[in-house]
């Protein structure tokens, strides 16, 4: 089969130089910015998570209470999705192979360039559309998808088609590597097309029993274009990229981007940091992840655009715990609107409580080792209780490769996130390391590359233990006796969900 030879659009983006940094201000007392943590110092999160979630009753599988939903986690594959749609084997048997192919970073080693490929093979069945109007209902909150705009009807139905696939185990997937990357080194961080390295290679591994392929392998340095080569990781700072197609299928595109073994790489997660997700709030989480367009948060296309324009040969990791099948439309939303790099989602090999609790600090610590001398950001918000655990640990178990951590405290500034969230793992870090931030221009005119991280004119509220607002009354305790079934039942949800983002 023909390979399709499209390149991700790039967005033009302004090459405005970041601002020299100000003069340090004289030092201030250690400021607030929001109101005092309201969550009792004897706080057991477990046991209070649990408390709140036994309202909802034992049909609540152990996903919620672990907080993960099951509406997420329990997705069917193989013959349940077969039974769920009703389709037969002679039918699937007929039905196109396709592939997710998510962009990929390489790295240098003595032996050259090795590049990390990883995606999943599968196949779409072709369902009725009553069928899968049915099944997109069980991911809306409150809300039929007969009452969505036509436009948001659609985007439901393809997230639900692509949740409902049927993943192809023991297959062989063979990658096209070619040198014909179209891009601007001005506008996206320094990377170039790479002048050689095309090459056929089949992967050492089929894929597993849920359709993930994910290894390194070694690239040749082949001669392109007017005798052009792959520049050695070695004697290069600049980023190159290759194209990427799978054999066998028209889906299976992608780049992979070549990465110095020194310089910055900043690792972004994407729900409520790069788009407006409001993951604490279950309808509208819901309704912004499967029926309406992706929408950037406040002016953070902007920021990133100015970070690649100043920040040489800047390497830009967008990585989101969201399963394989839903990733899609964030790859889409991403390459739109922000700088392009490599992207990391949760495979479907990690389906268990356990490894799904663990999956992004499994990802994140990939790329700490594979880069041992790159200097990290990282980027986030206070929703997501992970990676509010996870940044601060990197810091310290690799001591010298993060660089910064920015955090918007989303407390500060949406008052329906009711959220507690642990500021614990920051004790003992330097302020100047990292910034909660409310608003985007607050990353501005920052000096990244030396280190000096923190905005004295945002005042920081970091108690080292749980915090936030809790419910109601900003004065007061949680009281579980405030609550409705309804309450409980949308605490869960929302609870779960800021699990999975």
């Amino acid at each position: 089969m023909s390979f399709i030879r499209t390149v991700v659009p790039l967005t033009a983006w302004a090459a405005v130089a970041l601002a020299a940094p100000a003069p340090a201000p004289e030092p201030v007392p250690h400021p607030m910015i929001t109101a005092a943590p309201i969550v009792p110092r004897d706080f057991q999160p477990a046991t209070y998570f649990k408390s709140v979630i036994s309202g909802l009753g034992s049909d609540v599988s152990s996903y919620v209470v672990s907080g993960v939903p099951q509406f997420f986690q329990d997705f069917p594959t193989g013959d349940k999705v077969k039974k769920s749609l009703g389709v037969d084997d002679e039918a699937m048997a007929a039905t196109p192979t396709q592939v997710l192919n998510l962009p990929a970073y390489a790295n240098w080693t003595d032996e050259g360039w090795n590049v990390r490929v990883h995606g999943n093979v599968y196949k779409v069945p072709n369902a009725k559309q009553d069928k899968i109007d049915k099944l997109a209902n069980g991911f809306l909150i409150g809300t039929d998808i007969e009452d969505l705009p036509p436009s948001q009807q659609d985007q439901a139905r393809n997230v639900t088609r692509s949740i409902y696939v049927v993943q192809q185990a023991d297959e062989n997937v063979t990658v096209h590597f070619e040198n014909d990357v179209s891009v601007d080194p001005g506008s996206t961080g320094g990377v170039i097309n790479a002048k050689g390295g095309a090459q056929v290679i089949t992967l050492p591994y089929e894929t597993t029993l849920e359709g993930d392929f994910d290894t390194f392998i070694k690239l040749k340095n082949t001669t392109g274009a007017n005798g052009g080569h792959m520049m050695a990781g070695n004697a290069t700072k600049s980023i190159q990229s290759l194209n990427m197609y799978v054999n066998g299928t028209m889906s299976g595109n992608a780049t992979a981007y070549l990465v110095p073994p020194t310089g910055f790489t900043i690792i972004s997660d994407i729900d409520d940091i790069l788009r407006i997700t409001k993951i604490y709030q279950p309808k509208e989480g819901l309704l912004n992840s499967f029926a309406r367009p992706f929408t950037p948060w406040m002016n953070m296309p902007e920021i990133y655009a100015n970070w690649s324009a100043s920040i040489p040969d800047f390497h830009f990791h967008y990585l989101t715990t969201t399963p394989e099948q839903v990733t899609r439309n964030y790859m889409e939303f991403i390459y739109k609107t922000y700088p392009l790099g490599s992207f990391d989602t949760r495979p479907l090999n990690f389906s268990d409580v356990s490894a799904t609790l663990q999956i992004r600090r499994f990802l994140l610590d990939k790329i700490f080792q594979t880069f041992p001398q790159r200097k990290f950001i990282l980027m986030g918000d206070t929703t997501n209780s992970d990676v509010m655990k996870a940044y601060p640990a990197l810091a310290k178990d690799y001591p010298g490769q993060v660089q910064c951590i920015f955090l918007r405290n989303v407390t500060a500034t949406d008052e329906k996130d009711l959220f507690p969230y642990d500021t614990s793992g920051f004790e003992g870090l330097d302020q100047k390391q990292y910034m909660f931030f409310n608003v985007a221009d607050e990353l501005k005119n920052l000096d990244i590359v030396g280190g000096n991280c923190y905005n004295p004119s945002v005042k920081q509220n970091v108690s080292f233990s749980f915090q936030g607002r809790g419910w109601g009354d900003d004065n007061a305790a949680p009281k579980q006796s405030a609550l409705s079934s309804t309450a409980f039942g949308l605490f869960a949800l929302a609870l779960a969900f800021n699990m999975l983002m």
